[in-house]
């Protein structure tokens, strides 16, 4: 008996970890809102202050939220906000629900620009879904690789070969960002959708360029 319970007891310990080990996980995992997937995350070392990082997934989670009350599954919209822009991709079936979905994210408080590059086409397939993952991966390991680039600053978004650039970056660092993209084995597109920043903007974005942050 006493073997038993001690088995009980470990097993009991063991299922707590892994309900904690997952809870943590979720926080990092892209939330499902019907057909909508909500992407970006909360990254301490964003170029965005705190404030505008909340704002900008209080933003996708209402746009994804009305998509859905208004289109429901029919359509498969990814809502990715950065700095109040936002990037929308993924497929609907007519122009009209397009230009629907675009007309009901603009309703959300806090918008500064909507960027519409929604597919007319079928819902792309889990096979086509875990390619784009993939090569979202390798671009975001050939940002870390860049020696002139801070990779955190950039958001990578893949959809059907083409990868979506965003962050709040200068023009230097956008032009090596994109060739680093291109460069990158499955990007068949690039798609820019930065805030351009001045160099100097930039040096008062890092007070300690000295930190484990700065470019290698």
């Amino acid at each position: 008996m006493k073997f038993i319970a001690g088995k009980f007891l470990i097993l009991m310990v063991l299922g707590c970890i892994l309900t904690a080990a997952l809870s943590a996980l979720s926080a990092c995992v892209p939330m499902m809102v019907g057909g909508a997937v909500v992407g970006g995350t909360l990254v301490a070392t964003d170029r965005r202050t705190p404030g505008t990082q909340l704002e900008d997934r209080g933003i996708e989670m209402r746009s994804a939220s009305r998509i859905q009350e208004h289109l429901g599954d029919r359509v498969h919209v990814n809502v990715n906000s950065y700095n109040r822009r936002v990037l929308l991709t993924g497929e609907v079936p007519n122009a009209q629900d397009k230009q629907l979905v675009e007309k009901v994210v603009s309703r959300v408080n806090n918008i500064q620009a909507i960027v519409n590059d929604l597919a007319v086409l079928g819902h792309s397939t889990l096979t086509q879904r875990s390619s784009d993952s993939l090569v979202t991966g390798r671009v975001k390991a050939s940002l870390v690789d860049a020696r002139d680039l801070y990779a955190n600053a950039f958001l990578v978004v893949t959809e059907r070969g083409t990868t979506y650039l965003m962050g709040k970056v200068t023009e230097r660092e956008a032009n090596s960002a994109t060739e680093a993209a291109r460069s990158t084995n499955g990007v068949q597109k690039v798609v820019r959708v930065f805030d351009i920043i001045s160099e100097d903007e930039l040096r008062e974005l890092l007070p300690h360029p000295a930190s484990a942050s700065q470019p290698k």
